[in-house]
Formats: structure tokens, sequence, C-alpha cells
């Protein structure tokens, strides 16, 4: 098993990667300090994987939401319905929550746990790569808007986040492909070597051999704890984590939660930041084509939707949570293995681009 620690002082939690966790109790149970505890998860989740938690949640009082699958359900609609649910059954602020799921689950349980009685605490189970790689581990939190995605939100820690890989047995191919763009962001931004060593490991990764699948989340999560650790509220390097996400939130938002898959829309956006980059004369016109290869052979997509243009990206874009001061700020990589923040692209350069 692989145990990563995030460390933030008193707010410092592990990680744990391995398979078969989902029979491991003692280390879910470790982490709930009273007896009550409730389950946030969604309609698919719940058929695979409830029970067997709840198995592990046996000497506890435990209830569970049961959440409908989408990304358009991070809503606040939902959000209410959690806090409903919690005042309901008369939670107190010893309970515990549990994100059973996705993102979406992750994003809108953690975001409860922040909200509910001032905090309470929560554990993350994430059961999609994505959420695996990336959005369990972090503290981001959060649901979305018509007008944005994440806009609603906060940073907030579980007390850990348990990542069983047999879980990606039952995922969907166009899912886990969605999870890749998450991973093979962070060899972009800052991890040469980890790019290579995916585009030496893609036939391994597409075979889902269990060895190779837990070193590639395993190199993830330690390089955005690190980050986190670093800088946890973005006001500095954490915002590199962003590479691809304001063109692929524009995206997102555009088309409709759900309709394009966050990862697919933040693959879009990589090859777009890419692009730019290489416009400025930053990146190599070679290394935006192994960008754009290695992606590719994940079968995600390279160009953003044919039904938009520039004025359908920018006004999305104007909204994005890094912007100060009304200057766009955006990410690109300087070169593969280094991303940059830069608030000096001009409108008229990104509608070359676009």
């Amino acid at each position: 098993m692989a145990t990563l620690q995030l460390d933030l002082a008193e707010r410092s939690y592990p990680i744990y990667i391995d398979s078969h966790l989902l029979k491991a109790g003692e280390l879910l149970t470790k982490h709930i300090r009273a007896k009550r505890v409730c389950v946030v998860t969604n309609d698919v989740v719940s058929q695979l994987y409830l029970s067997s938690v709840k198995e592990l949640l046996s000497d506890f009082q435990v209830d569970e939401i049961i959440l409908p699958d989408g990304e358009a359900e991070k809503s606040l609609h939902n959000f209410e319905k959690i806090m409903s649910h919690l005042l309901a059954n008369t939670h107190g602020r010893d309970t515990t929550l549990i994100a059973l799921g996705g993102g979406v689950i992750g994003d809108i349980t953690g975001f409860a746990a922040a909200c509910y009685q001032r905090g309470i605490d929560f554990i993350q189970i994430p059961t999609t790569l994505l959420s695996q790689v990336d959005s369990s581990v972090g503290g981001k939190t959060a649901v979305n808007h018509p007008l944005g995605k994440n806009m609603i939100g906060a940073f907030y820690q579980p007390k850990a986040v348990l990542i069983d890989i047999n879980s990606l047995a039952t995922l969907p191919a166009r899912e886990f492909s969605a999870g890749m763009a998450e991973v093979i962001k962070y060899g972009i931004l800052g991890d040469r070597e980890f790019f290579y060593w995916l585009e030496q490991h893609t036939d391994a990764i597409k075979a889902s051999e269990s060895s190779v699948l837990i070193e590639m989340i395993e190199r993830c999560c330690q390089c955005k704890a690190d980050i986190v650790s670093q800088d946890e509220t973005e006001a500095g390097c954490r915002a590199l984590l962003n590479l691809g996400h304001t063109f692929g939130h524009a995206i997102e938002a555009e088309q409709g939660y759900g309709n394009w898959l966050h990862g697919e829309a933040v693959a879009t956006g990589m090859v777009l930041a890419a692009k730019l980059s290489v416009a400025l004369n930053l990146l190599e016109a070679s290394e935006l084509r192994r960008i754009e290869s290695l992606l590719a052979a994940f079968d995600l997509p390279l160009e953003a939707p044919e039904t938009m243009d520039f004025h359908s990206f920018i006004k999305h874009m104007r909204r994005d949570k890094k912007n100060i001061g009304g200057k766009l700020r955006l990410i690109i990589p300087n070169t593969i293995g280094q991303a940059v923040m830069r608030d000096d692209i001009s409108e008229d350069m990104l509608q070359q681009i676009l």
C-alpha cells in the first residue's frame, strides 16, 4: 500500500492508495471520532459500493444520502438537500460525512461538511480516476452555478483519503479517459519525467495493470500534495494546477454541465493553452505534438466544440476565479514539465488561438 501525507500542520491527513481498501475497515474507522456517520453517494456508485462501505461501519450509526449521478447535480439544490437531511436526522457537530463517489460527490460533500454547523469532519473515498488523482486531494470543495463552475465553495480539508483502485474496474471507458487528462496535466505542469513515464506506460495503463495504476496515482497525489502544502488557498503556485481549466471550464459552462466531461474539457483546454504558448514562442511545436499525441492515445478531444467561437469562450473566461483587477490570468506551459501564470495575454491574441 502507498501512503502519502499532505502536510498542513494541524489539518494534515493521510492518503492511502491500494487495491481492496474497501475491505480495510481500520483505515476508515480510525478517522471517525464519534458514532454518527452519513455517507453521501449517487445512484450509480451506491449500487456498486455502498453496501461494502456500510459493512465497514457496522459499529456506527450510519445513514445515507443518495443523489442522482452527473455533473449537473453539483448544485445548490442538492447542497440544500444534504443540509436538510442532516438537520432532519439531528446530526451534530461530531458527525462524519463520507464522500463515496467521483468529483461531484466529493466536492459537494466537502462543501456541505465545511458549512454544516460551521464545519464537521469528512472523509473522501473517490471512485473515479479523476477524483483519485485530483479532486479528492487538496480540500477544494464547491458547487456549480449556471454562470460558472465551482464559483460557490470553500477550502476545507478531509480527515483522510482512501483510494481503492479496484473501483476503476467498474468505471466506464469514457470516464477513465477523462481522468487521464488530469494525470497528463501533472506531467505537463511540473514533472517532465512523469510525462515521459506516461508515454512509456500507455499500454499498461490502458490494460489497468495494478502496480502501474498505483504508481501513477501515487505520483499524481504526491505532486498535488507538495503543491497544496505550500499554497493551500491558491494564493500562488497552486494556481498552476489549473492548467487547461480556464478554457475547459468555459467549454463545460457553455455546453451544459455533463455534456462534456470535466476531463475532456480540460484536455482540450490544455491543447489551447499549449497552442497559445507556441504562438508566444515559448513551447516548441514538437512538444505541442507530443502533448496532443499523449492525450489522443487516451481518446481525449483535442478540438473545442464547433459551436464555440471566441465570444463563447471569453464571456466565461472573464469570470474565472484567477482573474484579478479585471485581468485574465492564464496558465500556459513553457515546456513539458514547467508551466507559468501569465496576465499579459491580450484578447486579440486569444482570438487568434480560439
